[in-house]
């Protein structure tokens, strides 16, 4: 079993690489004149962009293949003040340029919106938007030329007071969706309202992929164990990949997980800086026999530095040894 590690957005090792520069929209109505604030709104977001080409060159040098681009790649990209702006026409070289560094190097990327992104809301408002976020999501790995296999990962959302009208709610609202961003999405457990099994009946209704959340699964399960479901997860990726030999140098879209750690005990939902190696282990060990290759996302604090970290201590495990910088093998029992 081959594991690869990525991180999320920001990198702790490479200096004053930030994908998430920003203008709040104060800012933006405080410069007065609305052209020289969307100029510097694009610059920000070429900065931005800039950067994340910066962050794939580090991963390249470190064999990291599986990244996570910041959702704030261009600042108040939907915000109504901003009707009428297209950035990502602004913006073609420069988004074309990065998905072609990705593609040459044989990359997985993604997406993952903000919380605020829900299709399970009652509210035709917030319904709209969620669907413009998506959107433009979708609109920035295809500006980017890639493939479905770059995904934009999204959670269930609320209950509302009504756990199953809102899972409808949000099978319906799914169902509204563009078949070009249905094509890319992936749903993840939460660690409030959606289990791991929740969601994964969500997924197999849909056909899409998901994505397990191992931290989110410790604290918001109905008791079952997360190897229990496993075997049904991964079959949820069994049709997602698109050409991925070409795209991905392997013969299919691997299944990716989520990991990190409590932050402590008072507060078990919170991130800590880095991963703790012994869950991680256990849950590999119980898989590794029907999972020849598997990605793991870390949400980490210390980002790419809790990567390398998690890479070295799960080497250092008597059944593990490291594959290359950033993924490990598990040695055959």
């Amino acid at each position: 079993m081959i594991v690869r590690l990525g991180y999320v957005a920001m990198s702790t090792v490479v200096s004053n690489a930030s994908p998430s520069k920003t203008m709040t929209a104060a800012s933006f109505i405080k410069l007065g004149d609305r052209e020289a604030a969307i100029r510097k709104l694009e610059r920000i977001g070429a900065e931005n962009i800039h950067n994340s080409l910066r962050l794939l060159r580090h991963n390249r040098a470190h064999d990291i293949r599986l990244y996570r681009f910041s959702s704030k790649l261009i600042p108040l990209m939907t915000h109504e003040l901003l009707d009428g702006w297209d950035p990502i026409a602004v913006l073609k070289e420069e988004f074309a340029g990065l998905g072609a560094y990705v593609r040459e190097h044989k990359m997985r990327t993604s997406f993952h919106p903000d919380h605020f992104t829900v299709l399970s809301t009652p509210r035709e408002e917030v319904l709209k938007n969620s669907y413009k976020d998506l959107e433009r999501h979708c609109a920035m790995l295809e500006a980017m030329g890639l493939n479905k296999n770059a995904k934009c990962n999204i959670h269930i959302g609320g209950s509302y007071g009504d756990k199953e009208q809102s899972m409808e709610r949000f099978i319906r609202n799914f169902g509204g969706l563009d078949e070009t961003v249905r094509s890319r999405l992936t749903l993840e457990n939460d660690d409030k309202t959606y289990t791991a099994a929740e969601t994964l009946e969500a997924c197999e209704r849909l056909q899409v992929p998901m994505v397990l959340d191992l931290h989110h699964h410790m604290v918001n399960h109905g008791g079952e164990k997360p190897e229990e479901l496993w075997p049904r997860i991964q079959r949820t990726w069994e049709e997602a990949g698109e050409d991925t030999e070409a795209s991905l140098g392997m013969p299919y879209l691997p299944p990716k997980i989520h990991i990190s750690s409590p932050k402590n005990g008072r507060d078990a939902r919170a991130h800590a800086d880095y991963v703790e190696a012994g869950p991680l282990a256990e849950f590999l060990r119980r898989i590794a026999a029907d999972t020849p290759v598997l990605d793991v996302m870390i949400e980490a604090k210390m980002k790419d530095g809790a990567l390398f970290r998690l890479k070295e201590d799960l080497a250092a495990l008597p059944d593990i040894e490291a594959a290359d910088q950033a993924a490990i093998k598990l040695k055959p029992v």
